[in-house]
C-alpha cells in the first residue's frame, strides 16, 4: 500500500567535531571540501544520512570515509536546522562530538575531502554552512562535560601521567589549576589505576605512570557515585 506524503522532505545530514590534544593544545578535525558548494573551504566532516541509515551509523561512516577514523567515542551533541544553512537546498544536520587520541589517530583525506588535518581550536574560523557555530556549541558542550564525566581520558594515550591528566583539563578548561588540590581530588576518586611503569624518554626525572579503570567507573556509577572535578 502506497501513501501520499503532502509535505516538502527536507535532506538530513551528519556533522562531526572531533576533539584532539596535541602539543598541549586543543584541536579540531577539519577537511578541505573537494566539492561545491564551498570547494576549496574548510568544513567539519560529514554527509548525507542513507535512507535505510542510522543517524549514529552515519556519522561514523562519514568519519571513516572523509578522514579514517573509526572505533572512537561519539556523542550525539544538538540539532541544526535553520532554514538557509546549506545552498543546495532545505537541509537539517545532526551533530555529533568525537574525542580521540592524535597519537593512534593520525587522519587521512578520502572520499569528497581534498585535505583532513588536525587544526587549533583558535584558529578554525570562516568555516563552510555554519560549522563555525557548530564547533562552538560542541566547545562549549565539551568544557562543560568534562568537569562532570570522566570524557577527558578519551583524549590521553591508555598510560599518562597525572601531570598530563592536569595538563588535559587546563587546556580544555583554559585555566590553571592547583596541582596539589587536583591530584588529591583525582586520586581519591580511586579510579586510577597505578602502575609499576614510568614515564620514558623524557630529559625531567620520569613520573609515575597510571590507567583509567573504566570497568569500575561504570561499577561504581550505577550505584549513584559522581565524578565531579
Amino acid at each position: 500500500m502506497s501513501f501520499t506524503y503532502d509535505y516538502p522532505r527536507p535532506a538530513v545530514t551528519v556533522d562531526c567535531v572531533v576533539f584532539g590534544l596535541q602539543e598541549q593544545r586543543l584541536r579540531v578535525l577539519l577537511i578541505r571540501r573537494g566539492r561545491p558548494p564551498f570547494e576549496g573551504q574548510w568544513a567539519l566532516p560529514g554527509g548525507f544520512v542513507d535512507m535505510d541509515e542510522d543517524l549514529e551509523a552515519s556519522a561514523r561512516r562519514e568519519l571513516q570515509e572523509e578522514t579514517g577514523l573509526r572505533d572512537i567515542f561519539l556523542e550525539q551533541l544538538y540539532t541544526f536546522g535553520m532554514p538557509g544553512r546549506d545552498p543546495r537546498g532545505r537541509t537539517i544536520s545532526v551533530a555529533y562530538y568525537a574525542l580521540v587520541n592524535t597519537v593512534n589517530h593520525p587522519p587521512r583525506a578520502d572520499d569528497d575531502a581534498a585535505e583532513a588535518e588536525w587544526v587549533d581550536v583558535d584558529r578554525a574560523r570562516t568555516l563552510a554552512f555554519d560549522h563555525d557555530e557548530i564547533l562552538a556549541t560542541a566547545l562549549a558542550r565539551l568544557r562543560g562535560k568534562v568537569r562532570y564525566q570522566p570524557i577527558g581520558f578519551e583524549l590521553l594515550p591508555r598510560k599518562f601521567t597525572l601531570s598530563q591528566l592536569q595538563q588535559l583539563y587546563e587546556v580544555i578548561l583554559e585555566r590553571e589549576l592547583d596541582k596539589r588540590n587536583f591530584r588529591r581530588r583525582i586520586l581519591a576518586m580511586d579510579l586510577l589505576v597505578e602502575l609499576d611503569e614510568k614515564q620514558q624518554d623524557v630529559s625531567h626525572r620520569a613520573a609515575r605512570l597510571y590507567r583509567f579503570d573504566k570497568r569500575k567507573y561504570r561499577s561504581l556509577e550505577e550505584s549513584g557515585f559522581v565524578f565531579e572535578l
